[in-house]
This record gives C-alpha cells, structure tokens and sequence, in this order.
C-alpha cells in the first residue's frame, strides 16, 4: 500500500491547470479476477484519452499525459502487490498513483482539478485506522479501513528493542538486576522478554517506545484516525505516558502480536474502533440539525465555497456520487456553474471538501441519500 497522507492531498489539490485526470478502480489482491486490474485499468486509459479529446487536447498530448500510467500495464511487480483501489492522477507532466485499502467505483474524470472526493472515506477518518503492534521482538504499523488492512513500512520506526538499546545496555541492566536483586528486592520493576534471561525495566521500555512514538508521529503528524494499540497489556499504559498522539483509542488488543495476522489483528480492533466512528458521524448530523436555522448551516454551495474559503466550515458532508461542476475564484470569489464538466472547470462538491480538509475542518463524504434531507453538500458553521 502507497503514503496517502493529508500532505500528499495537498500536494494533489495544488496541480490546478486545465485537463487534469483523475482515475479509480477497484483491484484485488489475489485470484483470477487479480489478472483482469490491468486491463480495466487499460480500458478506463482510453475513455480518458476520449475526454482529454473532447476536451480540446491533441491525440499525441492525451497520450503523453497519460504515459506513465499506461507504463503500469507491463509491469508485473506492480500488480502483484495491489490493494482494494488504485487511483492515478496525470497532469501535464505530472503522475500520481495510490494503492489503498479502499473499494473504488470506477470513475475518469477530466477537470480543472483533480478530484479527490473518493479518498475521504479513507481519510477523514470515518472508517479509517492505524494499529501499532508493540513487541520487544518486532514493531509492526498497519493501516485499516472497515473491510480491509495493510501492513506500512515507516523508515525510522525501530525494529525490536534489543536492536533500539544496543547489546552492551541491555548486559549492563541485566548486571544491575543481579545485583539489585542481592540486596533484597531493591530494585526497578523488571518485565520479562520472550527468551532466556530478557527482562527490561520500565525506563527501557519507556525509551523503546518513546523512539517508536516518535517515528509514529512523524509519520501520522498530519493524521486525525484512531491509532490502535496491539501488545501485551501492561505496554499499554507505559506506551501511553510517553506518546505524543492524541488520537490514541482508549482500548487496545490485548496479547502478543508476534504471531497475529494482519487479518486477526483488524478482526479484533474494529470492534474498538467502530463504535468511535459510529457516534463521531451521528454526533455531527444531530449537531447539524440542532443548529439548522440558526445561521451555523449551510446546504447551497454558493454559501458553502466562500465560507470554506474563510475557513468558518467545521464539519462539511459531502456526497460521493453527485458532482457539480463549475469554477469559483478564491480571490474574487466568484462562483459559476455549469451543466457538465468540460475540462476547463471542476466539481465544486470536491474543491468543498478538499478546501475543508485542509483547513482543518472534519468531512464526512458518504452517498448522497445518507446526507441531510438528500442535499448533495451540508455544512456547519465555526462561527
């Protein structure tokens, strides 16, 4: 699975110019249907060929926008290390491509922006998690949504802790506990390993995972989903004292995650989890409608850009499967809308969501009959 983190949507949502390419498509990771990725990924290849056409490109630069991407069909490694969804994003000289464990409908489209409408689930943290699996022998980080999970690599995050110590520490606090032990009990609270003779006290513990929280959060420092805690329960609390993430969930998995799964582990976190998203969403619609009239909502988009723009949007819902197209200016705020999408302008539902991300507001993006009262956009207001 590719980082698809809220700074790479800000890179994304930084290529403006005119015929910009957005593909997703659902892939599979194993079986025979695995074999047939590529060539649906070739099909919807051509149909963007077929819009940067219409929309006023010459046949030889549709192809080059589109080059790198076509390069993925040949290349085999690629495809056997999919995810749920592949999304590719091409623009002038521009490539972009996200396996991620997310179910996509297949959808092209050609704007002046990218459209990145259906990343959010994956993103806002509706259904979207993180699981550290703490052990002394091996350090784990798995990112989840509610159907599926992937193990992530994160460079600086330590291995096992006798690697994170160094052998030379770990013989020094076996000699102090020996000797502590000598004179009658004296001595630091000792937890014990998996082998022979490895036990480690809690100020090593505590260092080992203070090195882990700082890789963790490095990587997560533009996150707000849940992260999980996987380990035996006593790391729990001690993990807890030194982690700087806020977005701790309050229950863990207990036990060794050694020879968990990937799949176990999901299987036993999202109980924990899922209750967080379930009230996080209804909290926000009865906010909603405890505050429509008041001046605090909004469901016109002509309302919703400009004061997105402001940042006074909160909590913005957003609809998956509608589009409006159109263009609104930030300087002049000047907004227009169009009928259909022709290349030169973009789904204003989108630039909505994207512009609320990124300034912090919280979006929940779900199908338009989830919304309130069926509206396609609805937000409420900081002030």
């Amino acid at each position: 699975m590719d980082s698809l983190t809220a700074s790479e949507v800000k890179r994304l949502s930084k290529v403006a110019g005119l015929e910009s390419v957005s593909i997703f498509l659902p892939t599979h990771r194993t079986g025979t249907e695995m074999q047939q990725d590529p060539i649906r990924l070739r099909n919807l290849l051509r149909e963007a060929e077929r819009q940067l056409v219409e929309a006023g490109s010459r046949a030889p630069a549709a192809k080059a926008i589109l080059e790198p991407a076509y390069s993925l069909l040949a290349d085999g490694l690629f495809w056997q290390h999919q995810s749920d969804g592949l999304a590719v994003f091409a623009a002038g000289d521009q490539f972009y491509r996200y396996r991620v464990p997310l179910r996509f409908d297949e959808l092209v489209i050609v704007a002046k922006r990218f459209q990145l409408k259906p990343l959010f689930p994956f993103l806002t943290g509706d259904g979207h998690f993180f699981i550290l699996a703490l052990s002394q022998n091996e350090v784990r980080m798995l990112e989840a949504t509610r159907h599926s999970i992937d193990e992530i690599e994160i460079e600086q995050l330590p291995t096992n802790l006798r690697e994170t110590l160094g052998q030379d520490e770990q013989e020094r606090q076996l000699q102090f506990h020996t000797r502590s032990g000598e004179r009658g009990g004296e001595r630091a609270a000792m937890f014990h390993g998996h082998g022979p003779g490895q036990e480690y006290t809690k100020e090593q513990l505590e260092k080992f995972f203070r090195q882990i929280d700082v890789a963790v959060c490095d990587y997560l420092r533009d996150e707000r989903a849940p992260l999980v805690l996987a380990g035996v329960d006593y790391y729990f609390s001690i993990y807890r004292s030194v982690s700087r993430y806020v977005q701790l969930a309050p229950e863990g998995v207990a036990g060794s995650p050694d020879r968990s799964r990937p799949e176990e582990l999901h299987a036993r976190a999202w109980p924990l989890v899922e209750p967080m998203f379930r009230q996080a969403r209804e909290t926000a619609l009865a906010r909603f409608r405890q505050l429509a009239g008041t001046g605090r909502t909004a469901t016109n988009v002509a309302e919703i850009l400009p004061s997105v723009s402001q940042g006074r949007v909160e909590v913005l819902f957003v609809a998956t499967d509608r589009r409006q197209w159109g263009t609104f200016d930030d300087q002049s705020q000047e907004l227009l809308l169009h009928e259909t999408s022709h290349g030169r302008n973009e789904d204003l539902l989108d630039r909505a969501a994207v512009d609320a991300y990124l300034t912090g507001g919280v979006v929940y993006a779900m199908k338009s009959g989830e919304l309130p009262d069926g509206v396609p956009l609805a937000a409420v207001y900081r002030y």
